[in-house]
Order: structure tokens, then C-alpha cells, then sequence
């Protein structure tokens, strides 16, 4: 019995992320010469715990704005509603993409499609939707 709880704290003590690589971090500041197995672990196993929050934290956002993929800005509500969080990592983030009005948006994928030559031997559709200058629809 004794063995099978030893198994179950091995089994237990993996983290997740590589111990080489965050030893690696670790040690790119200056201030640390070495780095001992416990804190590896310790600081494995925080980073583990605090990416799991943030993550549920950001899955709850995306939630309850109806989404169901995960983007930058449910992180950055999720990381603004927590507050210990928000006073080291809010400044770390990406800015959040200016706010563009729908009419900016349409004419910007007009442009885009109207710059794109289209492939030799073919002609473009968007000519056939078009309106015509007299009103009249077009006939086929």
C-alpha cells in the first residue's frame, strides 16, 4: 500500500511544461545561479495553475458574449474584472484593435477585392451584381 501512494506522488509530481526549458527561463536572469528541483517545480506548477485560471477565466467571457472561440480581448476583460491580475499583466497585453465603423469596414473589402486581378481566362462575378446606371437590371 505503502508503494502505491509513492506511485500516485510521482505520478503526481509531473508538470506539464518541459523542466529544461523553464529551467532555461529561470536562469536568464542574472540574479539566479542555480535552480534547485523544488523551485522548478514550484514555479512549474504556479505558471501551470495561473494559465488554467486565465484560461477558465477567458472561457467564461467568450461564454458570455455568446462566442465560442477564445480571443485576445476575452483575455483582456478576464484579466481586467481580476484585479491582482490586472495590476502586473494588463499593460503586457496587445492594445485592443481601434474600433472600425461598418461603413469603414465594407469599403475596406471593396478595395481589397477590387485591387485583385482575376485569374487569366476567367472574368470577375462582381460585374454582374453591379448596378447598372440606368436602373435597369441586367439581363441574362
Amino acid at each position: 500500500m505503502a508503494e502505491e501512494e509513492e506511485n500516485v506522488e510521482e505520478a503526481s509530481i509531473r508538470t506539464e511544461f518541459p523542466v529544461g526549458r523553464v529551467k532555461k527561463i529561470m536562469r536568464l536572469d542574472k540574479e539566479v545561479n542555480k535552480v534547485t528541483s523544488e523551485a522548478l517545480f514550484l514555479v512549474s506548477r504556479s505558471t501551470e495553475l495561473f494559465l488554467r485560471f486565465l484560461a477558465e477565466k477567458s472561457a467564461e467571457v467568450a461564454t458570455e458574449k455568446k462566442r465560442k472561440i477564445v480571443k485576445s480581448e476575452h483575455l483582456r476583460i478576464a484579466v481586467k474584472r481580476h484585479r491582482p491580475t490586472n495590476d502586473f499583466l494588463l499593460d503586457s497585453l496587445p492594445a485592443p484593435p481601434a474600433p472600425q465603423s461598418q461603413e469603414e469596414a465594407s469599403v475596406g473589402r471593396k478595395r481589397e477585392v477590387a485591387n485583385k486581378p482575376a485569374p487569366a481566362g476567367t472574368r470577375r462575378i462582381d460585374a454582374f451584381f453591379a448596378k447598372s446606371a440606368s436602373g435597369a437590371s441586367p439581363s441574362a
